[in-house]
């Protein structure tokens, strides 16, 4: 029978007793039927949903055999978009605790590439990145990968969906041939079977059961016709009252003209897509995480690797072709144990693709009428917080201590109405509560200010704006 503990695996006392301290206390499914195999050094083929470890599994397998010592680069993970690679990152820097002084860096489009050409120059062990950037600084010459033991493919799917197949071959072929390989996809259909092969060797391959437990899910379908999806969206908006929403929907014109559309019916709604400037998708991203837009209208693609706590509702504005696509959106409400709502939106000509989502989920849709639930006459309510630049981060020195003491002190404001806190290289984001976010930021700009618009913090002045939702 095989164990589920981590203290049956070959680790190092240290590194277990990190991974206590870190909560691990059992290895989930996927961690359980592919850490033993990584360990050993096998290849490996793991089709695993976000959420079910798999972070975990391969960052474990890359710092069992990594030398800190010698200051090479010993592992490289590739993520399909910039904010899934800083989650990877931040796990693996929690996992490494256990093994000693280990440098991960993060190599992603969206920023300069001097920093990043700055921090190689001074090495590192693990390089965590987008298929993009990392061929940009092997172009450079600035990235070695000779010394790789272990390759890492997360979200192999979608990388290859959102075309970087030829990144990852030129990347593979600059990494050593007898390396230990690791792919991790939500699916494995044949076509990325038949691309990656040449990347494996004889590796071992695992499926973990990817439909979610819809325990906590109320799941509804509603019947609509070929018109009228944005008055829907608006009627179970305003008829729920969701704290934050996630509409998914299957092109990038309908997230824009979607997100339109609710903004001119009163809600806090932004649309997140492929094109969209990095600056303007990581203030997107931070309005959402504080709560200051209650609405996050996206494409698959550009939602795949999002870490969103506390969702409130799903909403598939478009039936998704895949069903298994499908269980991958609604599974981003009801987590850790919390319940949660997914509606679907459905118009004629997409009934047989619900009719493969019953099968997939083996259980009847449950259909219910827009008309039924009323809510024409209710206003949309502005989301419940607001967000505060501050035009100074980590390059000025700043901590969130410092934002969150003037904020309690200065400001006058109680902890209970700050909310999150980003800090940035060269900006910070607060999140704070609506009604007393105005009053708040005038009492820290009172005093001889240099210009409009600013406000003191350890007794500096910063340029402070608020971001619209």
């Amino acid at each position: 029978m095989q164990s589920d503990s981590f203290t049956s695996l070959a680790l190092t006392p240290q590194f277990l007793a990190n991974l206590t301290t870190l909560g691990y206390d059992h290895m989930t499914q996927v961690q359980a039927e592919t850490l033993p195999s990584v360990l050993a050094g096998s290849d490996l083929i793991a089709q695993a949903k976000t959420g079910s470890g798999k972070t975990a599994a391969f960052g474990i397998g890359i710092l069992h055999k990594l030398n800190p010592a010698w200051f090479a680069i010993q592992g490289l993970v590739l993520c399909p978009t910039r904010e899934l690679a800083d989650q990877v990152a931040g796990e693996l820097r929690r996992l490494a605790r256990g093994v000693g002084n280990v440098k991960i860096l993060t190599l992603t489009g969206g920023v300069s590439m001097r920093p990043q050409i700055a921090s190689l120059e001074h090495g590192a062990h693990i390089v965590v990145g987008t298929p993009g950037r990392i061929r940009d600084h092997l172009g450079r010459a600035t990235l070695d990968l000779a010394n790789v033991q272990t390759l890492v493919l997360d979200e192999a799917d979608r990388m290859t969906d959102m075309g970087f197949y030829d990144e990852i071959a030129g990347i593979v072929s600059a990494t050593p041939k007898h390396r230990q390989t690791l792919l991790f996809s939500a699916t494995y259909p044949d076509d990325i079977r038949f691309a990656t092969q040449g990347f494996l060797r004889d590796p071992l391959e695992v499926k973990v059961e990817g439909k979610h437990s819809f325990e906590q899910i109320d799941q509804r379908f509603y019947e609509i016709g070929f018109e009228g999806r944005e008055d829907a969206v608006g009627r179970l908006l305003r008829h729920h009252r969701p704290v934050s929403a996630l509409a998914f929907c299957n092109t990038k014109a309908r997230c824009r003209e979607l997100a339109d559309a609710l903004q001119a019916q009163g809600f806090s709604a932004r649309a997140l897509y492929g094109e969209l400037e990095q600056s303007e998708r990581d203030e997107i991203l931070v309005l959402f995480a504080n709560r200051s837009c209650s609405v996050l209208v996206a494409t698959d693609v550009a939602a795949r690797g999002l870490d969103i706590a506390d969702l409130d509702t799903v909403i598939n504005v478009d039936v998704s072709k895949d069903p298994e696509v499908h269980v991958h959106r609604i599974g981003r409400t009801g987590r850790a144990g919390g319940s949660g709502m997914a509606h679907t939106l459905c118009a004629p000509n997409e009934k047989k693709w619900v009719g493969l989502i019953e099968q997939y989920q083996d259980q009847p849709a449950v259909w219910e009428s827009l008309a039924a639930l009323g809510g024409d006459a209710e206003l949309a309510e502005p989301a419940p917080m607001v967000t505060l630049v501050i035009a100074g981060g980590k390059k000025a020195k700043l901590r969130p201590g410092d934002l969150l003491g003037a904020l309690t002190g200065d400001a006058g404001l109680t902890k209970d109405q700050v909310g999150k806190i980003n800090i940035g290289e060269f900006n910070s984001y607060v999140a704070l509560e609506r009604s007393v976010a105005q009053a708040a930021v005038k009492r820290l700009g009172e005093g001889e200010a240099p210009g409009p618009g600013f406000g003191v913090i350890k007794g500096r002045w910063f340029k402070m704006r608020f971001l619209d939702a």
